[in-house]
């Protein structure tokens, strides 16, 4: 069984729906962040770095988005190339794409505090929001030169889950300067993300945490019936 600690509608949501989809036994843990609990000294021993989500596997806990949903892929032998797959490397090019590009742009563009220690004159979101288009769009026309309609062509992987949740939230937050007003400009994309949708795993992660549909087009804010997702 894994334990699973998370706030509604963040990170830890991509890890739950590749729980959901595995059909993994695991707990959770709130980590309320309205009362900033990812700072408490107890989280902090799980995580240094004080980021949500973290996921106890095997009794240990790992952190890191990727590494995570990557672990447990390889634990389940699902939703992921085989180590001895031709597309492998394919595999873990886009996962890592996402992870060290379009999740840590779009935390730019979320904190720019964080970053350079101020809000600035908004030049630093300025230039996430750069890199985010052009991510986006080598993503969408990747998708549309596919057969299928996924990142790995017909095969589902937690590649399409982690996208379709950085997704969502590019059309949510920041509140005051979203990143996309819809999916429109990308309709690969968008065919991705309406198959996401449709996976039971995912249906099951967002109703979990108050997240009604349409989950990743269009999407509305989460109303989680505990915790908070800012």
């Amino acid at each position: 069984m894994y334990q699973l600690y998370y706030a509604p509608d963040n990170a830890s949501l991509i890890v739950r729906m590749v729980l959901e989809e595995l059909d993994a036994d695991y707990t959770t843990e709130l980590v309320d962040r309205s009362k900033n609990m990812q700072q408490s000294d107890a989280f902090r021993a799980l995580n240094p770095n004080g980021l949500i989500p973290v996921c106890v596997i095997n009794e240990k806990p790992v952190f890191e988005t990727a590494a995570i949903v990557l672990a447990l892929a390889e634990q389940h032998r699902e939703l992921a190339p085989a180590l001895n797959d031709a597309e492998r490397p394919q595999f873990l090019k886009w996962l890592f794409y996402l992870s060290n590009g379009l999740h840590t742009d779009l935390r730019q563009l979320f904190y720019p505090a964080q970053y350079i220690g101020s809000e600035g004159d908004g030049t630093q979101r300025q230039l996430a929001l750069k890199r985010l288009l052009h991510g986006f769009a080598v993503l969408d026309k990747h998708c549309a030169e596919q057969e299928g309609d996924f990142v790995m062509d017909d095969e589902f992987t937690v590649i399409d889950i982690y996208l379709a949740v950085l997704l969502r939230w590019a059309q949510l937050y920041p509140r005051d300067a979203v990143c996309l007003p819809s999916l429109e400009f990308y309709p690969a994309l968008g065919a991705l993300c309406a198959a996401v949708e449709e996976r039971s795993g995912v249906q099951r992660a967002c109703a979990q945490e108050g997240i009604s549909r349409p989950f990743f087009d269009l999407p509305t804010h989460a109303e989680p019936s505990e915790g908070s997702a800012t």
